[in-house]
């Protein structure tokens, strides 16, 4: 971290001194979380009820790219529902078309019927603007089309993304456990949301099957497998964070005696690791940290989150700051001025500390021209004090260069700590996996890894890790540092290009084929060609994590 020390006094070097110990980790802890975190991947596969769940998703299927077909992707997680169509070209690309709905707050508050026939008209007039006759047997579908039960006319295959709590019991069926972000429509808790969903087609006499039920993080891994040719991992790390990757079945212990397990081969885990080490027992927390835990809707859950994510990194910001201008007996910010910004719980959003870091490291909207001399220090501070009085409503006067440079090192040490521990969750993986080996005990050899030598494929997806500056640099040099240079140079990763839309419609064809092979075969198999399910019923969460 670069440090301006003379605009600081003795007092506030003091202060400084002090947020860049308890923000900062040093490898040994990283180390350390890594360990936990591979305690908890096999705590969660042996055993339901953890917090880390581990989730069998009974996705067996990775897209390699060869595919094609047209499916649809219902996104409903907020403030609009979104609806997708997505043609796979079969090389590894695909074409995409879309449109937003707006869901008013009487949908989100009235009868659970009123707003599934929304969502149903929704899908409706989407396939109508595009002259696909919902209402009739359609070209739309892919390659492999099959029937509607109890019916001869071809259906249209949709995923439903579908950003709520839910308990899981197949690709095609979930529970709603509770609503959140705003709605609460009515007797809704408790009902299987694909069911909902299918009654208000069928009501409507649409030709849409809702053929799986998708968690956006799965949708990373299978998107970014089908336009890179290969995924072992998805990783979401925006507004909130998660991961699903590739499992060996007879890994998941948990599953017992099932026809899956049975079956072996591979499936995708949603492991839910946003809720790893709730118990905090290795995770670095101060006092910033407690206070947004304990004014949070989930006291005590969802802990790693809490450090990492896009929701809470403001947050956390927001109560530094408060810190310091409150400080005594003298303020160190702002001359102990707020401001009603400030004062506001979830008042200061993570986009503010990317600014910021934008603005000194002369990126985005503070880029130089080509030929332009580079700028001071100072000129860098001025840019950051605009900042702060536009965003946070603050006085232009009551910003001093030594207060734009205080919050500078504050919002970087926080965003810091986000990144390198956002590296441990995949350290994690690929040492759980086989394919990497810890460098706590020095140098290792990389000799019998898994995919030894290959290019490793990772999906990510989120605000954080697109758009914040330095964000994945500072994960990958941790990554680099956990896992040694030769592995993690092999580590390809790459953006999941729209995880709840694309990969809900890759989700689609997934199911599909499994749908269509059981009915054929009653097997349990996946080779690109063919895929089929048995379904057992397990309980599984699908959490709330756009981007």
């Amino acid at each position: 971290m670069s440090y301006t020390t003379a605009l600081h006094g003795g007092a506030t070097d003091d202060i400084l001194k002090s947020l860049h110990k308890q923000f900062t980790i040093d490898d040994q802890t990283l180390f350390k979380i890594t360990t936990t975190f591979l305690s908890e991947i096999s705590e969660g596969l042996s055993n339901y009820g953890r917090a880390m769940a581990m989730i069998p998703t009974f996705v067996k299927g990775v897209p390699d790219g060869s595919e094609t077909g047209t499916f649809l992707a219902l996104d409903l997680g907020g403030t609009n529902l979104r609806v997708c169509e997505v043609t796979l070209q079969g090389d590894q690309t695909f074409s995409l078309r879309q449109q937003k709905y707006k869901v008013s707050e009487t949908l989100k508050t009235g009868e659970v019927t009123t707003l599934f026939d929304y969502l149903a008209d929704s899908v409706d007039a989407f396939l109508t603007e595009s002259s696909t006759p919902s209402k009739e047997p359609s070209s739309l579908i892919g390659s492999d089309p099959y029937a509607a039960v109890n019916q001869d006319t071809p259906y249209l295959p949709l995923a439903l993304t579908f950003s709520f709590p839910v308990e899981q019991s197949a690709l095609d069926s979930g529970v709603l456990l509770t609503w959140t972000k705003g709605f609460s429509a009515k007797n809704a808790v408790g009902k299987d949301v694909v069911k909902l969903l299918q009654d208000a087609f069928d009501r409507k006499h649409i030709h849409v099957k809702c053929v799986a039920l998708v968690n956006d993080t799965v949708g990373a891994l299978l998107s970014r497998a089908y336009t890179s040719g290969g995924c072992i991992l998805g990783a979401i790390f925006g507004t909130g964070t998660n991961g699903a990757y590739v499992e060996e079945v007879s890994k998941i212990t948990k599953l017992g005696d099932s026809a899956a397990a049975a079956a072996g081969g591979e499936m995708i885990v949603n492991t839910e690791w946003g809720a790893f080490n709730n118990s905090r027992s290795a995770l670095p927390t101060t006092p910033y940290d407690n206070k947004v835990d304990r004014e949070s809707i989930n006291p005590r859950f969802q802990a790693f989150e809490k450090f990492i994510s896009g929701m809470y990194l403001g947050e956390i910001a927001r109560n530094v700051i408060l810190s310091l201008i409150d400080a005594a007996p003298k303020p160190i910010l702002f001359g102990g001025r707020s401001s009603d910004q400030l004062n506001k719980q979830w008042g200061l959003d993570t986009a503010l500390l990317s600014e910021i870091e934008e603005a000194w490291e002369g990126l985005g909207q503070f880029s130089l021209a080509p030929g332009s001399v580079e700028v001071t220090e100072v000129e860098k501070l001025r840019r950051i004090q605009g900042v702060l009085a536009k965003r946070l409503e603050l006085s232009p006067p009551d910003i001093s260069l030594a207060d734009a440079d205080i919050v500078r090192q504050a919002c970087t040490l926080i965003a810091s700590r986000a990144a390198r521990l956002s590296a441990t969750a995949v350290a994690a993986i690929l040492v759980h996996t086989g394919r990497a080996r810890l460098w706590d005990q020095g140098e290792q050899s990389s000799a019998g890894l898994k995919d030894e030598g290959k290019r490793i494929g990772v999906g990510v997806d989120g605000s954080l890790v697109e758009f914040y500056p330095n964000f994945q640099t500072k994960l990958r040099a941790s990554l680099r540092m956990l896992i040694g240079p030769e592995v993690e140079s092999r580590v390809d990763i790459g953006m999941a290009k729209d995880g709840s839309g694309v990969g809900a419609a890759l989700c689609a064809l997934v199911a599909q084929r499994q749908s269509q092979a059981a009915r054929t075969h009653g097997a349990y198999a996946y080779d690109h060609e063919e895929t089929t399910i048995q379904v057992r019923t397990e309980v599984s969460y699908l959490s709330s994590l756009s981007s």
